[in-house]
C-alpha cells in the first residue's frame, strides 16, 4: 500500500494557532507515524479518514485520490474503504458485542438487530475469540475485550487499510505487551495494511516498517532519526 500525503491545515483557538504541515510519500503494509502529544497525528490520521478536512493538498492511498483541494475531490468517510480505530475504541454503549460489529456492516444509521445472524459477524466474533461475549456490552467487558470489538468491528466491512489511533495508549502496561503481540498476529494473518500513529517507541519497534516522525506539525527531516528528533523538541 502507498500513502502519499501532501496536505496543510490551520486551526485557530483565540490567540493560538498551530499549522499543520505533512508532506511525505510510504509504501508498506506497516506505516507508523510517531511524536510527542500536539504534533499533530491525530489531526493528520483524522485527514485519512476523511474526518478532518485539510485547507489544501491532496491524499492518495493504494493509487485512489482520496482528497484533492484543486480538483475538487473530498470523499466521503464511508467511501474512502479505511477503517478507523479510535484511541477510546469508541464503541456503542447501547448495542451488545455482536452488534457492535455488525454495526460495521449495517446501511445509514439503523442499529443491528439483538439477534443479528450474519456470516461474517460470526466470522470475527470466532476470529476475535468473542464468542462467548457476543451478547455482552461494552461496560461488561475488559479493556482487551474491548479492543478486540473495535477491531473486529472495523474489519468486517474488508477495509482497505486500518487506521490506528494510539491504540494501546488506553492499557495497562501488562495488558499493552499482549495486545501488541496479537495485533502483531492478526495483521501478518489478515494482511491489511495499517497506518499506526503512536508517541510509545515499544509501538515503533513492533510495527514500524516504515516510521516518519512528526512533530510541530511537520514530518522531521528524513535524515534525522525519530527519537533524534524527539529529544531535539524535549530540549526547546
Amino acid at each position: 500500500m502507498e500513502l502519499e500525503l501532501d496536505i496543510r491545515k490551520t486551526l485557530r483557538s483565540g490567540k493560538r494557532s498551530f499549522h499543520l504541515d505533512v508532506r511525505l510519500r510510504s509504501s508498506g503494509q506497516r506505516i507508523v507515524i510517531y511524536g510527542p502529544s500536539g504534533s499533530g497525528k491525530s489531526l493528520t490520521l483524522k485527514a485519512v479518514a476523511g474526518l478532518m478536512r485539510p485547507d489544501s493538498g491532496h491524499i492518495r492511498l493504494g493509487g485512489t485520490t482520496l482528497f484533492d483541494s484543486r480538483a475538487g475531490i473530498d470523499l466521503a468517510p464511508q467511501a474512502r474503504q479505511v477503517a478507523y480505530l479510535f484511541q477510546d475504541y469508541a464503541l456503542f454503549p447501547h448495542l451488545t458485542v455482536r452488534q457492535n460489529i455488525g454495526f460495521g456492516l449495517a446501511a445509514g444509521w439503523l442499529n443491528p438487530r439483538e439477534n443479528l445472524c450474519h456470516e461474517a459477524v460470526d466470522y470475527w466474533l470466532g476470529a476475535f475469540h468473542l464468542e462467548h461475549l457476543a451478547h455482552q456490552f461494552p461496560a461488561e467487558l475488559s479493556g482487551g475485550q474491548r479492543q478486540r470489538t473495535a477491531l473486529a468491528r472495523a474489519l468486517v466491512a474488508h477495509p482497505r487499510a486500518l487506521l490506528l489511533d494510539e491504540p494501546f495508549a488506553a492499557l495497562d502496561p501488562a495488558l499493552r505487551v499482549r495486545m501488541r503481540a496479537e495485533l502483531d498476529e492478526l495483521q501478518r494473518r489478515l494482511e491489511v495494511p495499517m497506518v499506526l500513529i503512536t508517541h510509545d517507541e515499544d509501538d515503533v519497534a513492533a510495527f514500524g516498517e516504515h516510521v516518519h516522525c512528526l512533530r510541530d506539525g511537520q514530518i522531521a527531516d528524513p535524515g534525522m532519526d525519530c527519537s533524534e528528533a524527539l529529544l531535539h523538541d524535549a530540549a526547546d
